[in-house]
């Protein structure tokens, strides 16, 4: 028999093969959490303006990319644990496919009103006006003709900072008044998502503005956001009626799935029988905050995976909390070809109270000329 006489390998040579094999695996696993935005596939004219990818980015690496296309966050990427750079923002391989009918407001600044308006009627100062219905019987995120679906101007301040404006002119959507609305993107150093929004009106009108991103801190393209563990300083949320529209009630959370002022996994009480989880398919409601300044975190989402925690501070007295039970994954022109399954997302829309302009007992949402709307939203990430 021959033979065979194997070359002696130095320690050194093991050594070096071992550090580029790590690389390589590095690099391998990292792909899976983010996906190369290509900036041209972001580029347009639509309504005879130039839409645009704009891109954030700070000293850590972390960066958000928005397009001024319904001011829509495309991309937030932060790192995990492991500092490997983690995309936790649903989004669309191009500008097309935010136009589709149906989109369901990826990323998207939510106005003239955030949320819900039952029969998309109500009354100030006593006239009735009538919106666009847009969710069965009701308005939803302003109508057919939302912020989210405007083109908006758009400067680049600095490199961390993005400035949005729209007017919004009188009887758009249904909604009194010319609204000049400003919003301002900020990527922190320390790795936060800040988002400061104003408004002023000739005319009295209502004002409820949010962003409608949708995060999955597993990183997005992740079949689920039931393993990932909320906290919500809330003693209440309003209850719906079956079309999601709030009975101007406030009901208790405690001994309720809705009770999340203890740290636990979204899925652990989703399925729970519970009248209130029916009509949202799952959970699709407005928790009433705690007492709060925006210097206090009112919520916080973690990755057992990642280990990204996500911590949440605003001026507003509601959090709207939607578990993705829409999402179908049906198509694949996610970043990267990616479907977004049932409850891949969670959204937690900060806001004044869903259908408040018809609820008394709810803080008013009205701006009237001379006042300015201001609030602000901060999402901060951590591990």
């Amino acid at each position: 028999m021959k033979k065979i006489y194997l070359k002696p390998v130095s320690v050194a040579a093991i050594c070096a093969a071992m550090f580029l094999y790590s690389c390589q695996s590095k690099t391998e696993k990292s792909v899976q959490y983010t996906t190369a935005l290509d900036s041209t596939k972001y580029e347009s004219t639509i309504d005879g303006k130039a839409v645009k990818l704009y891109t954030l980015k700070n000293k850590d690496g972390a960066s958000v990319s928005i397009t001024n296309y319904g001011g829509r966050i495309v991309s937030l990427i932060v790192p995990d644990k492991d500092n490997k750079l983690t995309d936790v923002v649903l989004g669309y391989d191009s500008i097309g496919a935010y136009r589709k009918k149906g989109e369901p407001f990826f990323g998207a600044l939510i106005g003239r009103y955030g949320n819900r308006i039952g029969k998309g009627k109500f009354t100030l100062n006593g006239e009735q006006y009538q919106l666009q219905l847009n969710d069965g019987p009701n308005t939803l995120h302003g109508g057919t003709d939302g912020f989210y679906s405007k083109v908006w101007d758009a400067k680049q301040l600095d490199g961390q900072k993005l400035e949005l404006t729209y007017i919004a002119k009188d009887g758009e959507a249904g909604y009194p008044g010319t609204l000049n609305v400003k919003v301002i993107y900020t990527l922190t150093d320390d790795n936060a998502v800040q988002i400061d929004y104003e408004a002023t009106t000739d005319k009295a009108t209502v004002v409820n503005l949010t962003n409608h991103a949708y995060f999955n801190l597993n990183g997005e393209g992740n079949n689920t956001i039931l393993d990932h563990e909320l906290t919500v300083a809330a003693d209440s949320i309003t209850p719906v009626d079956s079309t999601l529209i709030p009975t101007g009630k406030l009901t208790a959370v405690a001994g309720t799935a809705f009770d999340f002022n203890k740290a636990k996994t979204i899925g652990k009480s989703i399925e729970d029988k519970d009248e209130q989880l029916k009509y949202g398919k799952g959970y699709d409601h407005n928790f009433a905050l705690k007492a709060h300044d925006a210097k206090t975190s009112i919520a916080t989402v973690k990755s057992t995976v990642t280990g990204i925690k996500m911590d949440i501070y605003t001026s507003e007295p509601g959090l709207q909390f939607y578990s993705g039970n829409f999402l179908t994954g049906a198509d694949k022109d996610g970043k990267g070809g990616k479907s977004y399954p049932h409850r891949s997302a969670i959204c937690l829309e900060t806001q004044h109270f869903p259908d408040a302009p018809n609820h008394p007992n709810f803080a008013s949402t009205e701006l009237k000329p001379g006042q300015t709307y201001k609030t602000s939203t901060t999402y901060k990430f951590s591990k």
